[in-house]
């Protein structure tokens, strides 16, 4: 048997018979409790920006902001499992666009990575 590397994502959460569920999903939608930055492990060298969020299976999850981070305490937000660039321990990104979370503003490229609407072109 192979080890999840998002073993959040796998479980589900039946709050009617309060048990655990063996229900995964590409996505799951939680809750920010806390918001910060931390800074990766060497030779990089950043301040990354990442949430806390409490996902509605009732686990806890560090997950990570992209784009320029100003996002709210409290807020709904939906996240998703990803490799790549990302402080240790960080296995999840947050969705940028979706939910309460907002899109990043000013973005010209990459817009769907980090939920930016289309830019009005100007008529002349």
């Amino acid at each position: 048997m192979v080890k999840s590397k998002s073993p959040a994502l796998q479980k589900g959460f039946n709050a009617l018979k309060r048990i655990e569920t063996d229900l995964s999903a590409p996505q799951k939608r939680g809750v920010c409790t806390r918001v910060g930055t931390m800074t990766p492990k060497k030779p990089n060298s950043a301040l990354r920006k990442y949430a806390r969020v409490r996902l509605t299976n009732r686990i806890e999850v560090t997950a990570y902001i992209p784009g320029s981070a100003t996002i709210c305490k409290s807020t709904v937000s939906c996240l998703f499992a990803e490799a790549g660039k990302r402080p240790s321990g960080v296995r999840y990104h947050i969705v940028r666009g979706a939910l309460d979370t907002a899109g990043v503003n000013n973005r010209k490229q990459a817009r769907s990575k980090y939920g930016a609407k289309r830019p009005k072109v100007k008529k002349s």
